[in-house]
């Protein structure tokens, strides 16, 4: 008698969830993604009563946006059939000169050819891993770190290791350190994976001296460089630092996206590579998707080559200018002592650490119920580190709303701080919360 397929659905395994039946069949790898600290702060942050500095969503209504949607009519008109079909999984010739040249305004000199186009830099990142990484190597990041790279090193049951960081970037010495260490253990690391300009989380900038020392260590140990710079042309103070690929091209790939200087709506990045690499990132995206959306591609290219974006992205940072410094106004004026936060010369994000014995993570309830959202720094680690930490984001909200923000904050903190010392500090053990339903934001 055959079984009806039904009736084995309603019957699980002894390990088996009755909510997922097919819990014993995923493949090992599966066990590494995890929902992140951020994304579930979404449907919160999402309230109109709520001041979110959590997510880090660009500005997208200071766009042309009627030049954009006639950029969109001229594309169709006038290219459809085009642009209505596949694609190269490299992507599209011209856009990537067009790459070639955004790269050129921060110093790097490439060949479009060594350029292949991805559904943003996250689809970057997670090409890099494919074809580099096997289940137990090494990749080495900052600490901390941008959310979603550690979940798709974790998807390919990478082991993710921590350098330490301060307000100068990643710190050589520790590099160095680790990099010893895990060859004394016979341990294969693949790549070092860094944001070098205004860090997501931590608004830091790996220094021009820096950047050099970590090329030369990297070179000596063999090791690959993955440079993530999604955020390189949004700066407001001082002056430009070469990216790390424009001096070493043969050991650096890097990481681009129209995400932050147009919109994250294109799913536009990049990533460039020697060649070798890119030869078997393109073989990676084809069987990941065949090609990418043409049609997106060629609005974003004739956007290049039509509007005046280097104008456009000036004006994106003047009104991040403005926004960063209505949150460090407020911070300075507002934050109660043995609370302490960078300052970041670009980018979307300040990083705060809070006074020793609070926990943000544990702190959050309070926080939603006084309608403010920020990100707990725990998501930003491998490992259970941050808890005294959290990422504030200043590029969504208004000048005001960033002020209202902090203020409500900075109540949550006092209340803490008042449960601290009558109670004392919390020691939450560790490993606890790691299973937040927490899911990523940029």
């Amino acid at each position: 008698m055959v079984q009806d397929p039904r009736e084995s659905h309603r019957q699980p395994s002894v390990q088996g969830s009755r909510i997922d039946p097919y819990v014993d069949s995923y493949a090992a790898r599966t066990r590494g993604m995890v929902a992140s600290e951020v994304r579930a702060l979404f449907a919160v942050a999402s309230r109109p009563e709520v001041v979110s500095l959590a997510g880090g969503m660009p500005n997208v209504s200071a766009l042309p946006l009627e030049d954009i949607g006639r950029i969109v009519q001229q594309v169709v008109s006038e290219q459809g059939a085009t642009a209505l079909q596949y694609g190269s999984a490299q992507g599209d010739p011209v856009l990537r000169e067009h790459i070639c040249e955004v790269m050129s305004e921060e110093g790097i000199d490439a060949a479009s050819d060594d350029v292949i186009v991805t559904v943003g830099s996250q689809q970057a990142l997670d090409l890099v891993t494919r074809v580099f990484v096997d289940p137990g190597d090494v990749v080495l990041c900052e600490a901390p770190t941008y959310v979603t790279a550690i979940n798709t090193f974790a998807a390919f049951q990478a082991d993710i290791r921590h350098v330490a960081m301060d307000g100068d970037g990643v710190v050589p010495e520790a590099l160095e350190e680790a990099l010893e260490r895990l060859a004394a253990e016979g341990r294969r690391v693949k790549f070092f994976y860094t944001i070098p300009n205004f860090q997501n989380p931590a608004g830091v900038t790996l220094s021009a001296e820096r950047r050099t020392r970590v090329l030369e260590i990297c070179q000596r140990h063999g090791l690959l460089v993955l440079e993530d710079n999604p955020y390189g042309l949004l700066r407001y103070d001082g002056e430009p630092v070469a990216p790390l690929r424009a001096a070493a091209p043969d050991n650096v790939i890097y990481l681009g996206s129209f995400s932050k200087t147009l919109s994250p709506g294109f799913r536009i990045g990049w990533a460039l590579a020697p060649s070798a690499v890119r030869a078997k990132l393109v073989l990676a995206a084809e069987s990941a998707m065949l090609s990418h959306s043409t049609f997106n591609q060629m609005v974003v290219r004739r956007y290049l080559t039509d509007h005046a974006w280097r104008e456009q992205i000036k004006d994106f940072n003047e009104m991040y200018r403005e926004r960063r410094d209505a949150m460090l106004g407020a911070l300075d004026a507002l934050m109660p002592a043995g609370t302490e936060w960078t300052r970041p010369d670009g980018g979307f994000f300040v990083w705060l650490t809070l006074p020793e014995g609070l926990d943000a993570k544990a702190m959050m309830p309070r926080a939603v119920n006084e309608r403010v959202a920020y990100v707990p720094g725990t998501g930003f680690y491998a490992s259970d580190e941050g808890r005294r930490s959290m990422r504030l984001s200043f590029c969504y909200p208004t000048s005001e709303q960033i002020r209202e923000g902090v203020r409500r904050l900075v109540g949550v903190i006092e209340g803490e701080t008042e449960l601290r010392d009558t109670f004392g500090g919390m020691s939450p053990p560790a490993g606890a919360g790691d299973d937040s339903p927490f899911p990523d934001l940029p």
